[in-house]
């Protein structure tokens, strides 16, 4: 077996929009209104995971979902051509690419049957995610079809919020070993809503077979998620033995700190202080929206982040010193994704982090550069070059939407197995 850690990434749909639909992140409601380029983004995800390739790492994709979700509508009572405008861009809307929010993950070394699980996030806190999780469903069922390796899971059910590994850590000394599995959830956050619940979080850790003894449920703190952290994952990243988090990024840091340690000897807390970057700052930047990752060379650790915390002087600053030390993040690799940024989605977002043996993994989901290269030409000649919210309802566009989709899908092999 070849147990490694493999980032199944998102590729950015054909419709590609700023409706501004997600309450609580910033950068949504920011740039609501505004053109989207769904050509550029998706080329810059492609990139993005040319560029980990190139690091050594295994690289998988998830498909974009068919849009727009006419069953969805047909459940509401109408369709695209009679929805209200904010029922229409939900129904646009290309939320899935942030791969994050697919599922949560528990690697085969930390369950009881020794099979990796994967629960699909239901995403009911929000209109436009929440009708994505039978779509992604379908996918992770042929990706991780193998019933001896793997086990799949139908969502929490409501009202219960789950939003999948963007609330979930894994801490462990390295990938294929046993591990600490954080359970990260909100209770309040000023005017915005917590997404994560408790229950949906011990839900899910009980179907998976957790020991209780290696399993955490930590509370996200409210002025994180008041200050835009809608997910853990904007202010708190882990990789292997090393948690690398704002200092306010959890109600009872104290607690959970001592926690872990008691749970995993070896960890190593990289906290980032408040006087040096503020909540602002890092949400901003998205600092801790980054792909913590282990370099395969034994180079130790890189932290893959967006360009936007390059321009953000006081998180630069503070990386720069970091990465001078002798601590185990030892490279900084930042990337292009803009157009996702724009939208709330940083390098961490696009991804789904698996630890598993890709031989147990249908191929189709998994990319090396040439497959990169021919996706790219599809989106190059297919996806629009640019949206306005008001395009959404245009027959045109929506044709054009539904091409590119059907194109891709026909390409990758996938047509016969997933169904508009």
């Amino acid at each position: 077996m070849s147990i490694r850690e493999i980032n199944f990434d998102g590729i950015i749909g054909p419709s590609h929009n700023y409706a501004g639909l997600s309450l609580g992140n910033l950068a949504s409601a920011r740039n609501a209104g505004g053109v989207s380029h769904p050509r550029a983004a998706a080329l810059q995800g492609l990139e993005k995971m040319r560029g980990n390739i190139r690091l050594g790492l295994t690289q998988g994709i998830f498909l974009p979902q068919w849009r727009p979700d006419v069953a969805w509508l047909t459940k509401l009572g109408t369709d695209v051509g009679n929805a209200e405008p904010h029922i229409r861009a939900a129904a646009m809307s290309a939320s899935s690419m942030w791969a994050a929010n697919a599922a949560t993950i528990s690697p085969a070394s930390d369950t009881a049957d020794g099979r990796t699980h994967l629960t699909v996030a239901n995403l009911v806190t929000m209109p436009h995610r929440s009708h994505e999780w039978p779509q992604t469903l379908a996918q992770l069922r042929i990706a991780f079809s193998d019933s001896r390796a793997f086990a799949v899971h139908d969502p929490i059910p409501a009202p219960f919020g789950d939003e999948g590994a963007a609330n979930h850590m894994r801490l462990a000394q390295s990938h294929g070993e046993a591990g600490i599995e954080v359970f990260v959830y909100g209770r309040a956050g000023g005017a915005f809503p917590a997404r994560q619940h408790v229950e949906a979080s011990k839900a899910i850790a009980r179907n998976h077979g957790l020991d209780p003894a290696r399993t955490l449920f930590v509370e996200q703190s409210e002025a994180a998620i008041a200050a835009g952290a809608f997910h853990n994952d904007v202010v708190a990243v882990a990789n292997e033995h090393v948690l690398f988090a704002h200092e306010q990024a959890f109600a009872d840091k104290a607690t959970f700190y001592a926690d872990l340690r008691a749970a995993l000897p070896c960890v190593d807390i990289v906290e980032v202080p408040a006087s040096a970057v503020s909540l602002s700052d890092a949400i901003k930047s998205y600092l801790f929206n980054a792909q913590l990752v282990t370099l395969p060379d034994g180079g130790g650790m890189a932290l893959i982040l967006p360009t936007e915390a390059q321009e953000t002087p006081a998180v630069w600053q503070w990386l720069e010193q970091l990465i001078a030390g002798n601590g185990p993040i030892r490279r900084l690799v930042p990337v292009d994704v803009r157009q996702s940024m724009a939208n709330g989605g940083g390098p961490a977002c696009l991804r789904l982090r698996v630890v598993a043996d890709p031989a147990d993994i249908d191929p189709r989901f998994l990319v090396d550069e040439a497959r990169l290269d021919d996706i790219a030409q599809i989106v190059s000649q297919y996806w629009p070059l640019s949206i306005e919210p008001q395009d959404l309802g245009d027959t045109r566009l929506i044709a054009r939407i539904e091409q590119s989709w059907l194109t891709l899908v026909d390409h990758l092999q996938l047509s016969g197995d997933l169904s508009p």
